[in-house]
């Protein structure tokens, strides 16, 4: 279940806090983390462009520091690939919070040991005086932080690490080397001026990842509330009638030969009155208790639906016979019928129950649901907190009065 599913509140943590991620919503957080897994083609480029500036440089400068940092650039970028692969295999973002974690954690581990390469590569070249080796080396760090505050502004704390594993190490050598004694006028000038800019488009880089992360933020839960509001009852927070035939559809489709699924319609006894005499708010009351009961009652596997008004639909799968069926309505109808307390006022209600089962009256949900219906008739014919079976002569519900 998701923590929570409403946008960011006022007082929401900062961007780059650890509480940050922690709050997200379970959903918006598997959005997140899957937007780092499709960077297969820029890590791959990036690992590519590091070993061609890498040869380069061992290639005018046949230095064996250079030659190892370039092939552990390449195992790097490998083993970022291998990883990225292996997350997909194992099912994406459909596994657990837990496993999403550790893959975003061995994720950003493989991220963090790139940058470090990098500001060694830039170490390394500021050895020398040899500007054409400097600008080489220097373009990648400025490429890195791009492609960094582009691809994974969705995960801020990944953004600052990486920055800065990459741009301290390289600026602190740049000041460093503009200590050397050079005879080239303004040196100490320049390179003092090279890192403080560095520095700089670090620190605006990160402001565009809080305001890209924010703002992703607001943009995914907006949408996944939405799509929530799409298929869950606003009162009840049960399944609506779309989710409720997402559901059905599953459960047809995962059934095995020998089971059978019953379609249970519920109407309340009593309701009518109870919104008459004492009003629309405890009658809103009644009915979230009476969802409550009904979630607590059914197992796992099974669906309850609110359809609107005081109708409610409970799929049932797994039957291997149709006791099973009756013995879920009867406790749903004992469950139901207790007394409730609102507003300090004792209350009482009922609800009749029909059944269609499939697939001996069908295979289609709405066939069901009117089969169940008609059994429903039949039910309230008898009296308060009934259930029928539909049969062969159930097959159009007349119209039935409100109770």
């Amino acid at each position: 279940m998701e923590r929570r599913t409403r946008g960011i509140p006022r007082s929401a943590p900062h961007a780059f806090s650890r509480d940050a991620t922690l709050a997200l919503p379970d959903a918006v957080y598997r959005d997140f983390l899957s937007t780092l897994f499709t960077m297969t083609m820029p890590i791959l480029g990036f690992g590519i462009l590091y070993l061609f500036v890498g040869a380069l440089i061992y290639l005018k400068w046949h230095d064996i520091a250079i030659g190892v940092l370039t092939g552990s650039a390449v195992v790097i970028t490998g083993a970022r690939v291998v990883l990225i692969a292996a997350y997909h295999k194992a099912g994406g973002s459909s596994q657990d919070i837990s496993k999403l974690r550790n893959w975003e954690r061995r994720y950003a581990i493989l991220t963090y040991l790139f940058a470090l390469l990098l500001a060694a590569l830039n170490v390394r070249a500021l050895m020398a005086h040899q500007p054409l080796i400097h600008i080489s080396a220097i373009s990648l760090i400025f490429t890195f932080g791009a492609g960094i505050v582009s691809r994974n502004a969705s995960r801020p704390r990944l953004c600052v690490m990486s920055l800065a594993l990459a741009v301290l190490p390289t600026a602190i050598a740049m000041l460093v080397h503009s200590a050397s004694d050079d005879a080239e006028p303004m040196h100490a000038e320049f390179f003092a001026l090279e890192a403080m800019l560095l520095l700089t488009v670090a620190a605006m880089s990160l402001g565009s990842v809080q305001h890209l992360y924010a703002a992703s933020v607001e943009h995914l839960t907006t949408k996944h509330d939405l799509a929530k509001l799409a298929r869950f009852d606003p009162l009840t927070g049960l399944p609506n009638r779309l989710l409720l035939r997402e559901s059905f559809q599953r459960s047809i489709k995962s059934a095995v030969p020998t089971d059978q699924l019953a379609v249970h319609y519920l109407d309340l006894d009593g309701f009518k009155s109870i919104n008459d005499q004492h009003g629309h708010p405890a009658g809103d009351q009644i009915l979230l208790e009476v969802a409550r009961r009904l979630t607590s009652t059914i197992r796992a596997e099974d669906i309850a639906c609110r359809l609107g008004g005081d109708e409610f639909i409970l799929i049932q799968s797994n039957v291997q016979h149709s006791d099973e069926a009756e013995l879920i309505a009867r406790r749903v109808i004992k469950q139901v019928g207790e007394p409730y307390v609102i507003d300090g006022s004792e209350m009482r209600i009922g609800v009749s129950i029909g059944i269609a089962m499939a697939p001996a009256n069908g295979i289609e949900l709405e066939r069901l649901i009117s089969c169940a219906d008609a059994a429903l008739y039949r039910s309230k014919a008898k009296g308060k907190a009934q259930l029928h079976f539909c049969g062969s002569d159930d097959r159009v519900a007349p119209k039935r009065a409100a109770a």
